[in-house]
C-alpha cells in the first residue's frame, strides 16, 4: 500500500512539474524563476515578469530566487528546481552541448549584456594586461561572469591564479569590497545600467577598461561573442559619466525554460512577456531593446514549440 501511495504521489508531482494547462486556465501552474543577483538586471526583469504574469496569463505568482548567475540558472533548469531562467548565450550554448538533465528551450532573445571590467580610478590600469598583480573579482562561482572572465583571460594569456590575486564574489560582495578598499578591480557582465554598479559609482570613483586589444583573439575562439562600444553615458551621474567610451565584449541573453513546460504555457508566457514591455522598461531600461522580431534569434538554443507557435501567430 505504501508503494502505491508513493507511486501516486510521484505521478501527481510529475503532472505538476509538467506545467500543463487545461484549456485557458493556468491557475495550477507553479513556476520558479532563476534570477541572478538581486542587484542585477536579470532579477529586475524577472520580478517585473513575475508580477505581470499573474495578470496575463493569470498564473499564481512565480517564485523569483536569487542565484549566482547564468551557470547556476542553467543547472537549476536542468534539475527542474527552476522552470524559467535567464542566461547569457555563451553559458546556454555550453549547457545545451553538454545535454545534462532536462533539455533547454528558449522563449525569447532578451537584452544584450556588456562585459564591464571595472577598476578603481586610482589604479593605473588602462588595459587588461595591467591587472597583473591586482586584487580582482572574477565573478561568483557558477556565474556567467566567471565563464566570460576565464575565457577572456585565457585568450589574452593571463593566468587568474598566477598573474592575479583572484577573488570569486557575487555583485553585492564585490561592490562592498570595492567600497572598503579590499578590491582593486572586478569583472561584471550585465545589462547597462546595472543598479549595483551604478550605486557603487556614487561612492567610489571608478572607470572601465577598453578591451579592443584582446577581443579579436577571444572572438576567433568563441563566435558567440560580439563587440560593442559602451558609451560614456552608460552610468551617468550628477558629477558626470564614470568612464570614457570603451570597446568591450557583448553577449546576447535568452529567457529559457526546460522541457517540462507545455506548449500552451510557453505560448501564454511569451504573449504575457510582450504585453509586459512597459513594466519591464520601468524595471530596467535595457528592456527597451526587447522586440518581437529579434526575439526569435536564439541560436543555438531551439525555440520552445509553444514559442514557435506564438511567433507564427504574430507572423514574425
Amino acid at each position: 500500500m505504501l508503494l502505491r501511495v508513493q507511486a501516486a504521489g510521484a505521478v501527481l508531482a510529475l503532472a505538476t512539474l509538467s506545467l500543463s494547462a487545461c484549456g485557458d486556465q493556468f491557475d495550477q501552474v507553479k513556476l520558479t524563476m532563476a534570477a541572478g543577483s538581486d542587484t542585477g538586471v536579470y532579477y529586475r526583469l524577472s520580478s517585473a515578469l513575475a508580477d505581470s504574469w499573474t495578470r496575463d496569463p493569470g498564473i499564481p505568482h512565480p517564485q523569483v530566487v536569487v542565484t549566482a548567475g547564468s551557470v547556476d540558472n542553467l543547472e537549476r533548469l536542468g534539475a527542474n528546481t527552476a522552470q524559467v531562467g535567464f542566461s547569457a548565450a555563451d553559458a546556454a550554448e555550453r549547457a545545451h552541448n553538454d545535454a545534462k538533465g532536462h533539455g533547454l528551450y528558449a522563449l525569447a532573445r532578451m537584452h544584450d549584456d556588456y562585459l564591464q571590467v571595472v577598476v578603481r580610478d586610482d589604479i593605473p590600469a588602462t588595459k587588461l594586461a595591467d591587472l597583473r598583480g591586482l586584487r580582482v573579482s572574477l565573478g561568483a562561482e557558477d556565474s556567467g561572469v566567471k565563464l566570460i572572465a576565464d575565457r577572456l583571460l585565457e585568450s589574452a594569456g593571463i593566468s587568474p591564479t598566477t598573474d592575479l590575486k583572484p577573488r570569486y564574489l557575487d555583485l553585492n560582495a564585490t561592490t562592498d569590497a570595492m567600497r572598503d578598499g579590499s578590491l582593486d578591480a572586478f569583472f561584471w557582465s550585465g545589462g547597462v545600467p546595472t543598479s549595483g554598479v551604478r550605486t557603487l559609482a556614487t561612492t567610489v570613483k571608478i572607470r572601465m577598461l577598453d578591451l579592443s586589444d584582446v577581443l579579436p583573439g577571444l572572438r576567433a575562439r568563441y563566435p558567440v561573442y560580439g563587440s560593442a562600444t559602451l558609451p560614456a553615458s552608460a552610468y551617468e551621474l550628477p558629477g558626470g559619466p564614470v568612464t570614457k567610451p570603451v570597446t568591450t565584449l557583448v553577449v546576447r541573453n535568452f529567457l529559457l525554460v526546460n522541457d517540462t513546460m507545455s506548449d500552451d504555457v510557453a505560448e501564454a508566457l511569451l504573449r504575457g512577456l510582450f504585453a509586459a514591455q512597459e513594466a519591464m522598461v520601468a524595471a530596467s531600461p535595457v528592456a527597451r531593446s526587447i522586440e518581437v522580431r529579434s526575439a526569435i534569434e536564439t541560436t543555438p538554443i531551439p525555440l520552445h514549440p509553444g514559442a514557435m507557435r506564438y511567433y507564427r501567430d504574430v507572423k514574425v
